[in-house]
């Protein structure tokens, strides 16, 4: 080789490098966490579960928190794969959310620390039990779980990985639902003897015929672990009314009034010891939806308090009214407002705060026990008892009579009862 060659090659390799020894390193400000941006080592990176509408509701409360970056989503429809990505990378201002057809393959991934599961009703006890076992947190919508036991299964599961879990049952973190709660609890209104709570008249689904399964839908994903059917429209957008895949009005929304209930009187790990639930259902011959369109459900404590769920009137009618032996206090789920007897019992509101359809401090209870591995507002547990009050209504008005439960040992009197709390997934979804 050239001698003059190779000394100019080497001191041109000699001064490249002090080059870059020497060349100041730029680092973006939000890899530093400044101006207000978050370091990625300090990110909570999430995936979601589930994007359709109840996602696209409560998605801007996840993403207005800047230590959350969303980079993965997962559903069963291709449609709802391709505007969440849009969504959520219009959002951030790049491309980088992946889609997923098959949530396990999110699940997989080991860069997710948790996920928002906002599927339908069937799907949420068992992929919170999924996930959990997979190392994720958990935000899962309501009702947590489908039956009593994979409540139970969803307890024992979160408690062996150390989940961190949130119900979405937003109204513990609301002030209006708060106030009210803490005026029960100080005594303002006297001993509670009777809870009032009502949800909205449920729809009647006429029949319909079966169509092929649309383009780009996992129909067999869809449908989870719920006996397979054939794809009828009308069953599969109105799944709430169905007790197959999501047990009617009073579980759907009752849940977050038995969670107020279980919430005031201190019975977040028990429940009540009686059942009794009627209502008018479809007629089957004419509708296809199997779910109660009106109903009353009255469930007792030991201690002699009692709870009432009227199914009836209008959407907007929805309400929980605490009543003591020295006045009454309710909030009216529309409108926020809380209303009270005496009235002198408002003037010692102080606090005010969002509405329930804001989620952002519920959220924020969740960041901060995923930080502190401290229990969430809305842990298992207390997620479990409130569903449980609701699912064993649905199963005191299908069987129509009484029941007895304990809530120790999680069983009725009665062996028809029992056996319902729990319905065989369908292969391949075992717990």
């Amino acid at each position: 080789m050239n001698p003059l060659k190779e000394n100019t090659s080497r001191r041109n390799f000699l001064k490249r490098v002090a080059a870059i020894a020497f060349t100041p390193t730029i680092i973006k400000a939000s890899a530093l966490g400044l101006n207000g941006a978050v370091a990625p080592s300090n990110r909570i990176v999430f995936g979601a579960i589930g994007v359709g509408n109840r996602a696209r509701f409560i998605l801007p409360n996840f993403l207005a928190f800047k230590e959350i970056q969303f980079l993965a989503i997962s559903d069963c429809r291709a449609d709802r794969l391709k505007s969440g990505k849009e969504f959520i990378d219009n959002h951030y201002g790049n491309n980088d959310c992946q889609t997923y057809s098959d949530f396990r393959d999110l699940l997989a991934r080991k860069d997710i620390d948790a996920v928002l599961i906002a599927t339908g009703n069937r799907w949420h006890g068992l992929a919170s039990i999924y996930a959990a076992r997979a190392g994720k947190d958990i935000y899962c919508e309501k009702p947590v779980t489908l039956t009593i036991k994979e409540g139970r299964q969803l307890v024992e599961t979160c408690n062996r990985y150390g989940t961190i879990y949130q119900a979405g049952t937003q109204r513990r973190s609301t002030a209006s639902y708060k106030f009210a709660v803490e005026m029960v609890k100080q005594g303002k209104i006297g001993r509670v003897h009777t809870i009032e709570m009502q949800v909205w008249t449920g729809p009647a689904i006429p029949h319909e015929k079966a169509t092929p399964v649309p383009e780009g839908w996992d129909y067999d994903m869809w449908l989870g672990q719920t006996p397979w059917k054939p794809f009828v429209p009308g069953r599969v957008h109105n799944w709430q009314y169905f007790f197959d895949t999501g047990e009617g009005i009073m579980t759907d929304m009752g849940c977050h009034y038995t969670d107020q209930v279980q919430w005031a009187l201190g019975t977040d790990d028990t429940g009540p010891v009686e059942f009794e639930c009627t209502g008018e259902f479809p007629d089957p011959k004419r509708f296809m939806s199997d779910t109660m369109i009106t109903g009353v459900g009255k469930f007792t404590y030991a201690n002699g308090v009692t709870g009432i769920i009227y199914q009836r009137a209008g959407f907007t009618d929805r309400y929980i009214k605490f009543i003591g032996d020295e006045g009454w206090i309710q909030v009216d789920d529309e409108t926020d407002e809380v209303k009270a007897h005496p009235k002198s019992i408002l003037s010692l509101r102080t606090a005010t705060g969002t509405s329930w359809a804001n989620a952002s401090d519920h959220i924020k209870n969740l960041l901060d026990c995923i930080k502190t591995r401290k229990k969430t507002l809305c842990h298992p547990e207390v997620a479990h008892r409130a569903n449980t009050i609701c699912l064993a209504l649905t199963i005191s008005a299908r069987l129509g009579r009484k029941l007895k439960w304990d809530p120790v040992a999680e069983r009725f009197n009665d062996e028809d009862a029992n056996r319902m709390t729990y319905r065989e997934p369908r292969a391949p979804w075992k717990v």
